[in-house]
């Protein structure tokens, strides 16, 4: 029986695509509006949460593995969002996760560990945990 809920690859694709276009501004506002600006710089690998506020304002850039980090936070909180919602995408992120040796999503992603975080939002979609 097909549902009003995306499918996991739909939800997936578009979570791509939206993250794809999102330039670091917008990603550091969003990291910053959704779990708070000192956690955003923690995700980012900056000591200066402050850091993210002027990226934010576009007055200046993120280095490379700053934005490699917001991107893949982006994008699987976006990959969440698409199958449940804002609320539970964030709690998500911030919860422990067996998957990740009981580590949040954001503190996995923060430590580089990309791929096994999406694989730990994928198994969340499919109910695995």
């Amino acid at each position: 029986m097909q549902t009003q809920r995306e499918t996991a690859a739909e939800a997936e694709a578009r979570a791509l695509r939206a993250t794809t276009e999102l330039k670091p501004d917008a990603m550091a506002r969003l990291l910053q509006e959704t779990f708070s600006q000192r956690v955003a710089a923690h995700i980012a690998g900056v000591d200066d949460p402050k850091q993210v506020g002027r990226w934010a304002r576009q007055q200046n850039t993120p280095r490379i593995d700053s934005e490699s980090r917001m991107r893949a936070a982006c994008q699987v909180f976006t990959f969440i969002v698409n199958c449940e919602n804002r609320h539970i995408a964030r709690a998500w992120m911030l919860g422990m996760n067996p998957q990740l040796d009981d580590n949040s999503p954001i503190e996995a992603i923060a430590e580089g560990n990309f791929k096994e975080v999406m694989a730990a939002a994928r198994s969340f979609q499919r109910g695995d945990l």
